[in-house]
C-alpha cells in the first residue's frame, strides 16, 4: 500500500509540474523555432519569417526564429519535428507538401496525419499558368487548343519533383486530361529564366515567383488556379481556370502549422490563440499580400479544420499522383 501511494504521489507531481511547465509557455529565456523544410530565401521561408514576427507580441514577446531544413522534397524538415521534443518550442511550418508527401514518398518515416499536431492554416498563395512570350494563344480557349494539338510536344516546365509547380502541373494535365512532357530545374528561378528565353513552353507556378514576370510583360499569363480572381490590382483581370471553362479546378499552395505530437493540449491553445491573432495583423496581411498571398480568414486556421482540410487534400492528391503514377522514391 504504502509502494502504490508513493508512486501515485510521485505521477501526481510530474503531471503536476508538467501542467505548470505547459500554462508557463512560453518561457522567455528558450526560442522557439519554425523549421521552413525549403531552402533559405524561397517562398515558404519568406511566410515563416513574417509568421515569426507576427507571433512574437501574442506569445508575450518570445523570441521566434527560422532555421531551415531543407532537402528531399520537404520530408527531412518534416521528419525532424516529428522527432523533436512535444514542448512547443520546435514548430514545422509546411506547404501543400504536406499533403502530398504521403503519395509521392511511399517510404516516409513519419504518418503526416499522425505523428503532428495541427495549429492551424496560415495562407494560400494562388498559381498562374504561364507561357513563353512568343506563344501565339492570346487566351486560356486559344491555349487549351494548342494544347490539344501539340500534347506531348508541349514542354512544362516545373522546379522539381514534388514542388508546387510539378504538383500544379500534374493536376492541369489531369483536368485537360493530356499528357505534356515534363521539364524539371532546380527552383523556379532557372524554370522562368528559360521560360522567358522560349527553351520550355508552359509553367504553372505561385503568384510569388510570377507576378514580377507577369507585370514586366516578359511572360504570357492566361489563368490564375484559385476561384477568386487575384486581388492585385496589376494582375485583377486575369481571369480564373473555372470561368475560362475548366470546371472544378481549385489549386493553391496553402502554408500549415504544425507540432509535433504529444505536444500539450495547453501549449497547442496557447499557439493557436497567437496564430489566430497573427492572422489578423494588419502588418502580416500587407506583406503576404506583398507576396501574392491570401491570409487564411475561415475554419482552417482552427486545429480540428486544419487537419480535416488536410485529409481531403491528401485524398485529392493521392489520386492526381497515382494516375501519373509519379513518384519520389
Amino acid at each position: 500500500m504504502r509502494t502504490t501511494f508513493k508512486i501515485a504521489v510521485g505521477a501526481a507531481a510530474i503531471l503536476a509540474a508538467f501542467g505548470a511547465s505547459a500554462q508557463a509557455y512560453p518561457v522567455k529565456d528558450k526560442n522557439i523555432t519554425i523549421v521552413v523544410p525549403f531552402s533559405a530565401g524561397g517562398p515558404t521561408d519568406r511566410v515563416a519569417r513574417d509568421l515569426a514576427e507576427a507571433l512574437r507580441k501574442p506569445l508575450g514577446g518570445a523570441t521566434v526564429v527560422v532555421e531551415n531544413a531543407a532537402g528531399a522534397g520537404s520530408t527531412i524538415g518534416a521528419a525532424k519535428v516529428a522527432r523533436a521534443q512535444p514542448d512547443g518550442y520546435t514548430l514545422l511550418l509546411n506547404h501543400i507538401g504536406m499533403a502530398t508527401i504521403p503519395t509521392l514518398y511511399r517510404k516516409l518515416s513519419f504518418n503526416v496525419l499522425n505523428d503532428f499536431e495541427f495549429l492551424g492554416i496560415v495562407n494560400d498563395v494562388p498559381m498562374t499558368i504561364i507561357s513563353r512570350p512568343t506563344l501565339d494563344a492570346k487566351n486560356y480557349k486559344e491555349l487549351a487548343t494548342w494544347i490539344a494539338q501539340n500534347k506531348e510536344k508541349v514542354n512544362l516546365g516545373h522546379s522539381g519533383l514534388g514542388s508546387a509547380g510539378h504538383l500544379c502541373g500534374l493536376m492541369f494535365q489531369h483536368a485537360l486530361q493530356s499528357h505534356m512532357t515534363p521539364v524539371a530545374y532546380k527552383g523556379a528561378a532557372p524554370a522562368i529564366t528559360d521560360l522567358i528565353g522560349g527553351q520550355i513552353d508552359l509553367m504553372c507556378d505561385q503568384t510569388t515567383n510570377t507576378t514580377t514576370q507577369i507585370e514586366g510583360k516578359k511572360v504570357k499569363a492566361f489563368a490564375v488556379t484559385t476561384n477568386q480572381r487575384l486581388t492585385m490590382p496589376s494582375l485583377k483581370d486575369l481571369p480564373t481556370l473555372q470561368e475560362s471553362g475548366l470546371k472544378d479546378f481549385n489549386v493553391s499552395v496553402w502554408h500549415g502549422l504544425y507540432a509535433p505530437k504529444g505536444t500539450p493540449a495547453a501549449v497547442l491553445t496557447r499557439i493557436n490563440e497567437a496564430l489566430q491573432v497573427a492572422v489578423k495583423d494588419p502588418d502580416f496581411i500587407k506583406k503576404q499580400e506583398g507576396l501574392g498571398a491570401v491570409v487564411v480568414a475561415d475554419k482552417r486556421v482552427l486545429p480540428a479544420e486544419h487537419k480535416k482540410f488536410v485529409q481531403s487534400e491528401i485524398e485529392k492528391w493521392g489520386m492526381v499522383i497515382k494516375a501519373a503514377g509519379t513518384y519520389a522514391d
